[in-house]
Order: structure tokens, then C-alpha cells, then sequence
């Protein structure tokens, strides 16, 4: 009995270590008993690394990379989906009088659609859908197995590889081997959304420790490389550069995002305030404590998927329904919805529609939509809010399929005006922008501090899954309705 009670108050003796006075005395008969406890690595001693003042992001380079690095896990898929014109004329009809890289007009390359041109874009769909799926849910588990080095820096040296590959295509001649050519476009893009998908997973889950202000940096940065992409393709063709060297200017430029994107991560990973939120102190030095005043110590903390699950499945269906509706008509069936003056001698209805509203307009509407998500934050505490919102966009399906999508044959045409198309175009992408950034937001806010990367990558895998299933639908919705 004796030696617990001199146990127990040598025990309390040590908690007193951090009331008492830096100089003061002691008049205990435990002093030295003290001592020993003081030198003891069972019992903790209060961090107080709260008194010293927190690294700060010197000039916002942390904002910034955070942005540059959301461009490019946008910038693979964007380069290739934009990149319209030069895929139509690889994929164009060939006759034995005009093979070679002619400098065919834009008009001349669309005069009649081949089924590979029609049906090119749900082809990306679904090459980029199937492994960024399977990938973002891997990336939930293999964020246990491969270090961060090595899913950043790692996938993103790949990722520059194989789009150096992609670039040095453009001056082959691939006119006597389509199929051929095609097999090897769409295996590449799939490599591709598999490391994006581990990359992008792994940014979300690092983001996702950070303030909400980096979590919309990322997020707006996606739509952003949305942006520079349209606006890539469109100054090509503003230029009037043949398809294959306005293909060549477009996909070295994205050499250079891609490589500049590496560099800035290599550089920022080494920052002091990167380093203070991705250091997190284990939890095996949280101390607990008995009622007894014994000391114990938490075992490692052991990350419960379905707990994290059950708190944030409704963001996680809403981040599925989005992007599950988005992907059924963007941009499979809107890149086939043509200008009702197409073939009037017009540039602006010939040419510059589709890169125009397509493509540029989503990709503002969609930055407009996260940066308003970043602003309001609204609503907070309702998660079926953004699920119900999520559901309306459904609408949309019938919407865009019932504008001038060519080439068709069983649907009639109810939304024949540019205008009518240009609006529902702008309310759409708004939407899928403050959808998705709500949602991702919001996430790290319901979780444990330590369960924050794991559920911003589960995020990921259910948008990836959205991804998937929408593509699949948008590729038998062209099939089925329009081209065959």
C-alpha cells in the first residue's frame, strides 16, 4: 500500500514540473524522486509548442503552388480532350488523293464525320474514367504503402514522359494506320489518368490539411488549366496554323506546364510552412489519462475506413452525383453541338463555337463556381442540401441532348438557338464548380485531424467513380442517339 501511494505521488509530483517556477525551490522530500520522473519518457510533458509562432506562407508560394499544382492534375486530360481539331484530323476520312500533313481548313476536316471522329471524345471518356476510378480508390490504400515522394514527384515525372511521347506523334504520319494510332492514343491516356489519379488523390489528401483558402486554390487551379487550355486551342486556331502545327505548339506548352508544375512541388515540399502541416505529431504521445492518475499512452492510431465513411457519405454522394452528371454530356455530347449557322461562312459559327463555348465557357463558369464556394461556404451544415442540388443538375441530360448535337438520328432538335445553348452551358458548369468545391471544403472539417487525408482521398475515389459511370452513359448516349 505504501509503494502505491509513494507511486501515485510521485506521479502527481510530475505534473507539477510545469506550474512550478523555472528558479523555484523545492522543499519536497520526492526531489529526486522528481528528478527521475522529469527524465522519464513515460510520462509526457505538455507540448508547448503552441508558444512559438506559427511558419507563415512568405508571399503566398504555398497559395500559389497549391494552384499550379491543381492546373496540372487538370492539364493531361484537358490537353487531350481540347485538342479537338488536331484529333479530327488524325481520325479524318482518308482517300488515297490526300494523305500527308496537308494544312486542311477546319471546315474541310469536318465535312463529313467518320465514326471515329464522332465517337473519338467517349473514347477518352472512357479510357480516362476506368483507371482514374480504380486508381483514386487505390490511392486511399497505397497512401499506407508509397511514400509521398514517390506519388508526387514520382507520378508526375511519368506523367511528363508520356506526353513528351504524345507531342513527338504529332509530326507522324499516321494517316495508313488510324486504328492503329487510336489503340495507342487511348492506351497512353489511360496510363496517364492512372497517375493522375494517384497524383491528384495524393494533393487532395495534402491539401486537405491546410487552410480552406489552399483547398480552393486547388480546386480553382483544375478549373483554371480548363481555362488555359481552351484558350490554348483557340489562339491556335486564331492564328490559322495547320492542325498539326497548332497540335504541336498545344501539346509542347503542356510539356512546359507539366514540367514548371514538378519543379514548383520539388521546390515548395522543402518550405517550412509546408513542413509544419504535413509534420503531424503521433498520436502514441498523446498521454491518457486514468482515473487513478496513472499515465498511459494511446496505441498508433488506426485509420477506420467505414467510420470515415459514415461521416462524410452524403459529401461523397454529392461529389458522385456531379460529376457522374456532368461527365454524361461534357464534353461526349456538348462537342458535338453545333452553331444552327454553321456552314454560313461565319468564323465564329464554323470555327470557334465549339472551342469557344464548349470548352472555354465551362471552364470559366466552373472557376466562377469554386471561387463562390470558397467565398460563401454555404451551407454548411446540411449536407443534403448540396446532395439535393446535386440531384437537380440531372436535368441537364435531356437539356443538352435536345440541342443541335450533329450528327443525329432518332432525337428531334427543341434548343436550336446558340443563346438558349450558351445559358444552359453557363448555369451548368457554375453549378458543377460549387458543387464539387463545397463539398471538398467542407469534408476536412468533419473528421479527425488525422483521418483529414484519408477522407479528402475517398473524396477523390467517389468523384473518380462519378467520372467513370458518366463517361460510360455519355459514350452509349452518342452511340445510341447520334451516331449510329
Amino acid at each position: 500500500m505504501f509503494g502505491e501511494r509513494r507511486r501515485l505521488g510521485r506521479t502527481r509530483m510530475a505534473y507539477s514540473i510545469n506550474r512550478r517556477p523555472l528558479l523555484g525551490g523545492s522543499d519536497s522530500e520526492f526531489e529526486d524522486d522528481i528528478e527521475t520522473e522529469m527524465d522519464d519518457a513515460s510520462v509526457c510533458v505538455p507540448d508547448q509548442k503552441h508558444l512559438l509562432p506559427l511558419p507563415r506562407d512568405r508571399y503566398n508560394i504555398a497559395y500559389i503552388v497549391f494552384y499550379l499544382l491543381g492546373i496540372n492534375t487538370l492539364i493531361p486530360w484537358a490537353f487531350f480532350v481540347t485538342a479537338d481539331e488536331y484529333w479530327m484530323y488524325k481520325f479524318r476520312e482518308i482517300h488515297q488523293n490526300n494523305t500527308g500533313l496537308h494544312n486542311y481548313t477546319h471546315t474541310q476536316i469536318l465535312e463529313k464525320r467518320t465514326e471515329l471522329q464522332a465517337s473519338f471524345m467517349s473514347y477518352l471518356n472512357i479510357a480516362s474514367a476506368i483507371p482514374s476510378t480504380l486508381f483514386l480508390i487505390l490511392n486511399t490504400f497505397l497512401s499506407k504503402i508509397l511514400s509521398q515522394q514517390v506519388r508526387m514527384v514520382g507520378t508526375q515525372a511519368l506523367i511528363l514522359l508520356l506526353f513528351i511521347m504524345t507531342t513527338a506523334f504529332v509530326k507522324i504520319n499516321t494517316d495508313e494506320w488510324q486504328n492503329t494510332f487510336l489503340i495507342i492514343v487511348l492506351t497512353s491516356f489511360a496510363i496517364v489518368n492512372a497517375l493522375s489519379a494517384v497524383f491528384g488523390g495524393s494533393l487532395m489528401g495534402i491539401v486537405g490539411r491546410f487552410n480552406p483558402k489552399y483547398i480552393t486554390a486547388m480546386t480553382s487551379g483544375q478549373a483554371l488549366g480548363g481555362i488555359f487550355t481552351a484558350l490554348t486551342e483557340i489562339v491556335s486556331l486564331w492564328i490559322g496554323a495547320s492542325p498539326v502545327v497548332s497540335g504541336l505548339v498545344y501539346f509542347i506548352i503542356g510539356d512546359i506546364v507539366l514540367l514548371a508544375s514538378l519543379i514548383a512541388y520539388i521546390l515548395i515540399e522543402r518550405e517550412e510552412y509546408f513542413l509544419h502541416h504535413m509534420v503531424q505529431k503521433p498520436r502514441s504521445q498523446e498521454p491518457n489519462f486514468s482515473v487513478n492518475a496513472e499515465v498511459s499512452f494511446v496505441e498508433g492510431h488506426r485509420t477506420n475506413y467505414l467510420s470515415i465513411l459514415k461521416r462524410t457519405w452524403l459529401y461523397s454522394l454529392a461529389i458522385f452525383l456531379t460529376f457522374f452528371i456532368t461527365m454524361a454530356v461534357y464534353p461526349g455530347v456538348t462537342v458535338l453541338v453545333e452553331s444552327k449557322d454553321k456552314g454560313k461562312g461565319y468564323a465564329w459559327n464554323d470555327i470557334y463555337f465549339v472551342p469557344v463555348v464548349t470548352y472555354l465557357t465551362f471552364s470559366c463558369g466552373d472557376y466562377i463556381g469554386r471561387l463562390l464556394a470558397g467565398i460563401f461556404l454555404w451551407p454548411k451544415d446540411k449536407p443534403w442540401v448540396i446532395v439535393a442540388f446535386s440531384i437537380s443538375r440531372v436535368f441537364f441530360i435531356p437539356a443538352f441532348m435536345f440541342c443541335n448535337v450533329q450528327p443525329r438520328h432518332h432525337l428531334p432538335v427543341y434548343i436550336n438557338d446558340d443563346l438558349y445553348y450558351i445559358i444552359l452551358t453557363v448555369i451548368f458548369a457554375i453549378g458543377n464548380g460549387y458543387l464539387c468545391n463545397i463539398a471538398f471544403i467542407l469534408v476536412p472539417t468533419i473528421v479527425d485531424p488525422h483521418d483529414k487525408e484519408i477522407a479528402s482521398a475517398m473524396m477523390g475515389a467517389f468523384l473518380g467513380l462519378g467520372i467513370s459511370i458518366g463517361s460510360a452513359l455519355s459514350l452509349f448516349l452518342v452511340k445510341s442517339q447520334f451516331t449510329l
